[in-house]
C-alpha cells in the first residue's frame, strides 16, 4: 500500500468517525427531549402544571408546533393569562390561523370577560366568510372547548358559504348535545340516507342516545320517524333502518317484516334472514325464531341455509316434546340425515341426533357410535372440537366422568383462548362437580370467572360461590354432595329424581347456605312441569328469605315472566320487572326486564 492510499484511508476513517459522532449526539439529544417530553407530559396528567411549564418552555423553543397546545394549556391551568395571550400572539403572527383568535377568545373567558371573548369568537367566524375551508377546524376547536353553540355557527356558516361543504353529521350530533334531539334525529337520518357508506356510524350514534333513553322516548320518536320514511319512501334502505332499530329493541318478529319486504325486493339478503333468526335464538325469542326459520325453509334453495333452519326447528321441537312425540322427531332428524348426508355442513344436526338419542331415547351406546364414526369425516379443528364436547357431554350423562374430562381437555388445549375452549373448562369443571371433586372444580372457576363470555363467567361465579358457601359451616361437605347428586340427575333429565333430592335437601339442611340455591333449583322444576304457583312460592321464599343472596335476580325476573307469559297477570308483572331494572343493573337479565317494564308501562306503543 502506498503513502497516498494510506492518507486516503486515513481520511476516510476519521470522516466516519465524525458522522458516527454526529449521530450519537443526535441520537443522545433526541433521547433526552422524548423524555423531557414525557416527563412534562406526566406532569400534566398529575396536575403539576408549573413543573410541566419549566420543561415545555425549553421544548417549545425546539419546535413551537408540537408544544405549543401543551404550553398554552399549563398557562390557563396556572391561570397566567398574560403568558398565554403572549404565547397566542406569537403563534397567530407564526401561522396565520384562525383558530388562534378562539383560543384567545378562550382566554378572555376564563378570566370572566365574556365581551372580549365573543369578539374574538365572532372575528373567527368571519374568516370563514374569506375562506370557508376554516369551517371544520374552527367548529372542531369551539367542540374541544364545549363551545357548542359556536362550533354549531361555525358548520353552518361554513355550508352557507360554500354548499359543497357537508357538516351534516356535526351539526346533527352538535343539535343531540344540546338537546335537540328531534332535530339531530332528522339530520342524522338524512345524512345516513345520502351517504349510505356512513350508515353504521349513524346507528352507531343512535344506539348511544338509545342507552341513555331510561324513559324510551326517544326510542318512541326514532320509531315514527323510520315508520314515516318507510311509508314516504320505496327505497328499501328505510326498511333495512327499522330493521336495525327493531334489533336494537330486541322486537325481531316486527324486524322480519321489514327483512321480508326487502328480500322480496333483492333475494339475497336472505342471509340477513337468517343472521336475524339466530339473534332471536340467542334473546329466547323461540316462537319469533320458529316464523323466520320456517320462513328460510319454505323461500331458500341453499342447503346450508336449510340446515341452519332445521337445527333450530328440531331443537325447539325437542325441548317442548312429550315423550310421545320422540320417536316422530327422531324420524324427522334421520330424514334430514339422510337428505343432506354428503353435505358439509351437517355438523349441528348429526349433534343434534346424538344428544336426542342420548338423552331423550336413553339410547347413549348409539350417540356415541354416531359421534365416533362422524369425527373420521373430514372435519376442521373447531368441529372436531364440538363432536368432542358433546362426546363428552353424553359420558357424563352415564356418569364416565373420567373419560369426559380427558375430551374436555383435549377441546381445551386445541383450542387455546376460543370460546369453545372456555365452554370446555366450564363443562370439566361441571364433570367434577358432579363427581365430588369440590376442591379441583374451585380451581377450575377461580379462573374462568374472568371469561369473555358473560354467561361463562355468571356460571363460573354461580358455581364458585356455591362451593366455597357450603364449605364454610359444613367441612363434611355433607349438603353439597346431596347437592351435586341432584344437580346431576337435573342433567340427565331425571326430573322427578331431581325434585325429590332437591326437596330432601331443603328438609334436611333448612337454613344452610345451600337453601337459596336448592329453592331456584326446585322453583325452576315446577316451572317447567307448568305448576307455575307453586313455583312462584319458590321463587317468593328466596325473595323473602334470602334478600343478600345471589339470585334475588333470577327470583324476580322468573317471577315476572311467569305472570306476564303464563299467569296474563301484567298487574303483578310490573312491579317485579321495576324492582329489577331499579336494582339489579348488572344481571344478566337486565334488558329483557327493562323492555318488558316498558312494555306494560306503554313506552313502546306509537
Amino acid at each position: 500500500m502506498t503513502l497516498k492510499s494510506v492518507t486516503l484511508v486515513h481520511y476516510l476513517f476519521l470522516f466516519m468517525l465524525k458522522k458516527i459522532g454526529f449521530f450519537v449526539l443526535f441520537l443522545a439529544s433526541f433521547w433526552v427531549s422524548a423524555q423531557n417530553e414525557q416527563l412534562a407530559f406526566n406532569y400534566i396528567d398529575a396536575g403539576e402544571y408549573e413543573k410541566a411549564v419549566t420543561i415545555l418552555e425549553e421544548l417549545y423553543t425546539k419546535n413551537k408546533q408540537i408544544y405549543s397546545d401543551k404550553l398554552l394549556y399549563c398557562y390557563q391551568q396556572l391561570k397566567q393569562y398574560d403568558k398565554a395571550l403572549k404565547l397566542i400572539g406569537e403563534l397567530k403572527v407564526k401561522y396565520n390561523n384562525p383558530t388562534f383568535l378562539v383560543e384567545e377568545g378562550y382566554v378572555y373567558q376564563l378570566q370572566k370577560k365574556q365581551s372580549e371573548a365573543d369578539k374574538k369568537y365572532e372575528e373567527a367566524l368571519n374568516e370563514i366568510n374569506k375562506n370557508p375551508n376554516y369551517a371544520y377546524n374552527l367548529g372542531s376547536i369551539f367542540e374541544r372547548k364545549v363551545l357548542l353553540e359556536w362550533a354549531l355557527k361555525a358548520y353552518e356558516n361554513g355550508q352557507k358559504v360554500n354548499p359543497n361543504l357537508n357538516f351534516d353529521y356535526q351539526i346533527a350530533l352538535l343539535q343531540g348535545q344540546l338537546g335537540n334531539l328531534d332535530l339531530m334525529l332528522e339530520k342524522l337520518l338524512d345524512y345516513g340516507y345520502k351517504n349510505q357508506e356512513n350508515t353504521a356510524l349513524v346507528q352507531n350514534q343512535l344506539s348511544r342516545f338509545l342507552m341513555d333513553d331510561t324513559e324510551g322516548t326517544f326510542a318512541a320518536d326514532i320509531r315514527k320517524a323510520l315508520l314515516l320514511k318507510t311509508q314516504k319512501s320505496q327505497d328499501v334502505y328505510w326498511n333495512q333502518f327499522l330493521s336495525w332499530f327493531f334489533v336494537q329493541q330486541k322486537e325481531y318478529g316486527k324486524a322480519f317484516v321489514q327483512e321480508k319486504s326487502v328480500y322480496k325486493r333483492n333475494p339475497e339478503t336472505i342471509y340477513n334472514i337468517i343472521i336475524l333468526g339466530k339473534l332471536a335464538v340467542e334473546e329466547n325469542q323461540h316462537e319469533d325464531a320458529k316464523t323466520i326459520f320456517q320462513f328460510i325453509l319454505d323461500n331458500s334453495t341453499d342447503p346450508q341455509l336449510h340446515l341452519e333452519a332445521y337445527d333450530f326447528l328440531l331443537s325447539s321441537r325437542i325441548e317442548n316434546a312429550l315423550p310421545d312425540e320422540y320417536q316422530e322427531i327422531y324420524s324427522d332428524l334421520n330424514n334430514v340425515l339422510g337428505k343432506y348426508h354428503q353435505n358439509p355442513y351437517l355438523t349441528k344436526i348429526v349433534l343434534l341426533t346424538a344428544r336426542f338419542e342420548a338423552f331423550y331415547l336413553n339410547n347413549s351406546e348409539a350417540a356415541k357410535k354416531r359421534l365416533n364414526e362422524y369425527l373420521n369425516n373430514s372435519l376442521n379443528i373447531r368441529e372436531q372440537a364440538k363432536v368432542k364436547m358433546e362426546l363428552a357431554d353424553i359420558m357424563v350423562f352415564d356418569e364416565k366422568f373420567n373419560q369426559a374430562i380427558l375430551f374436555y381437555a383435549q377441546v381445551e388445549e386445541n383450542l387455546k383462548n376460543d370460546v369453545l375452549a372456555h365452554e370446555a373448562s366450564m363443562k370439566l369443571a361441571k364433570a367434577n362437580f358432579y363427581k365430588k371433586d369440590f376442591d379441583w372444580t374451585l380451581q377450575q372457576v377461580k379462573n374462568l370467572k374472568q371469561s369473555s363470555s358473560l354467561l361463562i363467567a355468571n356460571d363460573a361465579v354461580e358455581l364458585f360461590l356455591l362451593i366455597q358457601d357450603n364449605s364454610v359451616e359444613d367441612s363434611l361437605r355433607v349438603a353439597l354432595q346431596a347437592y351435586a347428586k341432584a344437580d346431576l340427575q337435573l342433567y340427565q333429565k331425571k326430573n322427578e329424581e331431581a325434585l325429590q333430592s332437591f326437596l330432601s335437601i331443603l328438609q334436611k339442611h333448612k337454613g344452610e347456605s345451600i337453601e337459596d340455591e336448592t329453592l331456584l333449583k326446585v322453583a325452576k322444576i315446577y316451572e317447567q312441569k307448568k305448576e307455575y304457583t307453586t313455583a312462584l312460592n319458590y321463587y317468593q321464599n328466596i325473595l323473602e328469605n334470602h334478600k343478600e343472596g345471589i339470585y334475588i335476580d333470577e327470583a324476580l325476573f322468573f317471577s315476572a315472566e311467569i305472570y306476564k307469559k303464563h299467569l296474563m297477570d301484567n298487574e303483578k308483572a310490573k312491579p317485579l320487572y321495576e324492582k329489577m331494572v331499579l336494582e339489579h343493573a348488572d344481571s344478566l337479565y337486565y334488558t329483557e326486564s327493562r323492555k318488558q317494564y316498558r312494555t306494560l308501562r306503554g313506552d313502546t306503543s306509537i
